[in-house]
């Protein structure tokens, strides 16, 4: 768990980190590099999930790389089912990571919301919905390893 006290919000208890694949994570179907060891760093204090429709087939190799087994959504409405998923795991205790315009609800609905400036471009809906905008996955996840930074981006 990632405990935050952030001025302006109060207490924050994370327990779940979920993450997009496709454009976020991976750029045509390749994970992006330092993922495995920033997701390593993170399987102490997080339980992560993998969410994605697997559009480049290439999802059984991503989850050996990672050692994690993604959930697989259904193509086509993809937005609700990953922000019912948020909710579904309890969103209050939930960072979401994603960029894509399915991403928007997921990122809305999480207790914090991080938009990725992807290789493959960022939705503006998505961007609206985060609570913070990085400029890549590594620099995402490092805002997890180090929870200071999060506290001085969003305190109020």
């Amino acid at each position: 768990m990632i405990e935050l006290n952030i001025p302006g919000q109060g207490k924050i208890e994370l327990e779940h980190l979920v993450c997009d694949v496709n454009g976020t994570l991976a750029v045509d179907g390749v994970l992006q590099d330092g993922l495995v060891r920033g997701f390593s760093n993170l399987k102490d204090r997080l339980d992560i999930h993998l969410l994605t429709a697997d559009m480049h087939g290439k999802q059984e190799i991503i989850d050996r790389q990672l050692n994690l087994e993604a959930v697989r959504i259904n193509p086509g409405d993809e937005a609700l089912q990953k922000a019912a998923y948020i909710e579904q795991i309890g969103a209050d205790r939930v960072v979401a990571i994603g960029q894509g315009a399915h991403d928007a609800g997921m990122l809305k609905n999480a207790r914090i919301g991080i938009c990725v400036i992807s290789p493959e471009g960022s939705a503006v809906e998505t961007l609206l919905a985060a609570d913070l905008v990085v400029s890549n996955i590594n620099n995402a996840l490092e805002l997890l390893e180090k929870p200071l930074r999060l506290v001085a981006s969003l305190r109020k």
